[in-house]
C-alpha cells in the first residue's frame, strides 16, 4: 500500500467491510465487501441475493454489469486522478451462471492509463474460481475536478 495515495489508503481501510455508506447509492445497495485494493486494481466480493436474479433463478446480466461498473469505477478512482472519469462503454461477456447465495469476486484492473482515456478489464469468478463473466470498459476524463 502506497502512503502517497490517500484513495488507496481509504479503500484499504475498508477491507473486509461491507460497502454501505459510499458515494454510490446503487453500489451501497449491492452491499459488496472490499477484498483487495492496490493502485489500479480492486477486488470486491458480492453475494447473489434473490432480488438480483432473473425469472429462471440465475443472476440477471444487468446485475453482473452493475457489479463490474461499480468495481471498475472504484479502480479508476484508486489512481487518484485530478479529475473525475466517467464510463464511455462497457462490454460484458456472460460465461456461466450464478444463483442466489453464490459468492462472486469482481476484480478490476487498469490495462492502460492515457491522459484522457483509461482502459480497464474486469473478471467475475465464483467461489470455486470458475469464470462467470468478463468485462472491458473505457473511462474518459471529465472537466469535474476532485475535491
Amino acid at each position: 500500500m502506497s502512503s502517497s495515495n490517500p484513495i488507496v489508503e481509504m479503500f484499504s481501510s475498508q477491507i473486509g467491510k461491507v460497502i454501505n455508506d459510499g458515494p454510490s447509492s446503487v453500489g451501497n445497495w449491492l452491499a459488496g465487501t472490499t477484498q483487495e485494493v492496490k493502485e489500479g486494481e480492486v477486488t470486491v466480493r458480492f453475494t447473489v441475493r434473490e432480488e438480483m436474479t432473473n425469472p429462471v433463478g440465475t443472476i440477471h446480466g444487468g446485475m453482473i454489469s452493475l457489479m463490474c461498473d461499480e468495481v471498475i469505477g472504484m479502480t479508476c478512482f484508486s489512481l487518484y486522478n485530478e479529475y473525475h472519469f466517467t464510463s464511455i462503454n462497457l462490454v460484458v461477456d456472460f460465461l456461466s451462471a450464478a444463483r442466489e447465495g453464490d459468492t462472486l469476486d469482481v476484480c478490476a484492473k487498469v490495462i492502460r492509463k492515457g491522459r484522457t482515456i483509461i482502459n480497464l478489464t474486469c473478471t467475475v469468478t465464483n467461489e470455486t474460481g470458475k469464470l462467470v463473466a468478463k468485462a472491458q470498459q473505457n473511462m474518459v476524463k471529465t472537466h469535474i475536478q476532485l475535491r
